[in-house]
């Protein structure tokens, strides 16, 4: 496994835990650090032996979004080059969310802008009772572009929009009560009560956890209609998998 500058990787199988390390920027987002991270799930992408992914950050901040230095200098920048750079993100989002084994985001402290969008598009969120989060973009004068495809799909549209728009912070409760986590643990609590919850998800079967993520991001802007015929043809496609005949046979053998 690779070097990285700005990310930490602790491999014990069957996790593999990603630290943002910039915690003197408060793990900001910047190019580099997307890479890193992309770059990481790639190296870990076809490892069977690897089941779950922890994404967290180091010191007291999860990830207060994008680096402002580099923000900075997206004013020099022409349209191709913004394009090319929002791109990076989107591509990076979207790894994440369709990515072949279980994504769990970590969150302690901020998780704003870009962070709280890195935690909305993991398959499970745990957050510290201490946590904040913010879609704080429009209140910089940006736009929060990427994270609306995904935050509406995953709390609904008129919850969305008032996060998006007002740009104000809120807890983990509130993000709890709204779905958009998935449960509100103690800070000293937390990073155990995660690893246990990762252990338990690891013991299901890799092939069933890609494929039932593929159906989700695949089905989400399907009609009804289509969505069932899809989902019937994968429905046919898992049942032949060498994990469904040792899961049909673990069962019948308890019978």
């Amino acid at each position: 496994m690779e070097n990285f500058k700005l990310i930490k990787l602790h491999l014990e199988h069957p996790l593999l835990r990603i630290t943002m390390n910039r915690p003197e920027k408060r793990n900001a987002l910047s190019p580099e650090m997307m890479t890193e991270i992309s770059a990481a799930l790639e190296s870990v992408a076809g490892d069977e032996d690897v089941r779950v992914i922890i994404l967290t950050g180091e010191g007291n901040t999860f990830c207060a979004g994008a680096d402002l230095e580099y923000m900075q200098k997206l004013s020099e920048f022409g349209a191709e080059e913004n394009l090319a750079d929002s791109r990076k993100l989107r591509d990076l989002l979207w790894k994440i969310y369709t990515f072949p084994k279980i994504v769990i985001a970590q969150v302690h402290g901020a998780a704003l802008g870009g962070g709280a969008g890195l935690a909305a598009v993991c398959d499970m969120t745990f957050a510290s009772d201490d946590s904040e989060f913010g879609y704080t973009e429009v209140g910089l004068g940006f736009i929060p572009a990427l994270v609306c495809v995904f935050l509406t799909r995953k709390i609904g549209a008129q919850h969305a929009r008032e996060l998006l728009l007002s740009a104000r912070k809120f807890s983990a409760e509130e993000a709890y009560s709204l779905g958009m986590i998935n449960s509100v643990v103690s800070c000293p609590q937390l990073e155990d009560m995660v690893k246990s919850y990762a252990l338990t998800v690891a013991r299901n079967s890799p092939t069933a956890v890609a494929m039932t993520k593929r159906l989700l991001a695949t089905t989400a802007g399907m009609s009804m209609e289509a969505a069932l015929e899809y989902a019937a043809s994968m429905n046919a496609l898992a049942r032949g998998t060498e994990d469904a005949k040792k899961g049909r046979a673990k069962f019948l053998a308890k019978k």
